[in-house]
């Protein structure tokens, strides 16, 4: 075990370096690129082997599907109108909850981290209760022909109602731990509170707004669950690019399955790297 740090002249000294046998750390780390290899490295690889396996031109021809390329669009559309909503929202919410007190801030918080807590298949329940035909609001939505239940805007809402706490929670301990002090500077000599903002907040919360913007359009690509009790799983219609798949799957279409199922995880790649980039930069 590491020795306790020794204080001389009241500055405590750097703890020594752990020292375990050689046998336990061989084992520590077989443990840990095992578990890489069987749960993350061996099911990426099985996606492209299923996928490739008709060759280049099966799996080509999985993507310019229609139903596939109304998959692509559909999750697409989603992400550009969820992600700028949300990012709106995140921002005023960490904006109020840090720099303001009122009340009813608790509780602001709080329902910030419900979708966190609920999980999205209740999430989309709560929806169809909603705006389903047996919905509260069911009688009025068929009156006015409004279709939101198995229809796009079904699918955008529940999509928003899982995203909706990622750019709020990155901001808020970021502009907790840098305070109040540079808008409150600001404010004296003269700025507006757009110009603070837009000068002294935005460019200090740039890298974490950035990043709390990529988990979000993330999850927003790869949302099923509450996306699955709303969309009513209409081929070419309502179905995003996970549900094509489960589609596919389900019919036994197991090389346009994996094809869909790659190029999700080519996004989910693409995340990841602009997510490392994103973290070094903003320490």
């Amino acid at each position: 075990m590491a020795k306790a740090p020794q204080r001389q002249n009241g500055v405590p000294e750097p703890a020594l370096p752990l020292s375990e046998s050689r046998g336990i750390r061989i084992l520590l780390i077989a443990v840990a690129v095992g578990f890489f290899i069987l749960f993350l490295l061996l099911p990426l690889l099985v996606v492209f082997a299923e996928a490739l396996r008709h060759g280049l031109l099966a799996y080509w021809t999985a993507l310019v599907e229609p139903d596939a390329l109304a998959a692509m669009r559909l999750t697409l559309l989603t992400a550009l109108i969820v992600v700028p909503i949300n990012t709106v929202f995140g921002v005023a919410a960490a904006w109020a909850i840090t720099k303001f007190n009122f009340t009813g801030k608790d509780l602001l918080i709080t329902l910030i981290d419900v979708p966190f807590s609920v999980s999205p298949v209740i999430g989309g329940m709560v929806f169809v209760l909603l705006f389903g035909l047996q919905g509260m609001f069911g009688a009025w939505l068929v009156a006015y022909d409004i279709k939101i239940i198995f229809a796009i805007p079904g699918v955008i809402i529940a999509t928003l109602f899982v995203t909706l706490p990622f750019v709020a929670r990155e901001l808020i301990p970021l502009m907790q731990k840098q305070g109040s002090e540079q808008e409150e500077a600001a404010l004296m000599l003269g700025a507006n509170g757009l110009q603070t903002f837009l000068r002294v907040t935005l460019p200090n919360i740039k890298w974490g707004l950035l990043y709390g913007i990529l988990l979000c359009n993330g999850r927003a690509i790869g949302e099923f669950g509450a996306v699955a009790v709303v969309s009513g799983h209409i081929m070419g219609l309502t179905n995003t690019m996970p549900l094509h798949v489960e589609a596919l799957y389900n019919d036994f279409n197991f090389v346009a399955s994996f094809a869909v199922a790659s190029l999700l995880v080519m996004m989910a790649f693409a995340t990841l790297i602009l997510k490392t980039v994103l973290e070094s930069r903003a320490a």
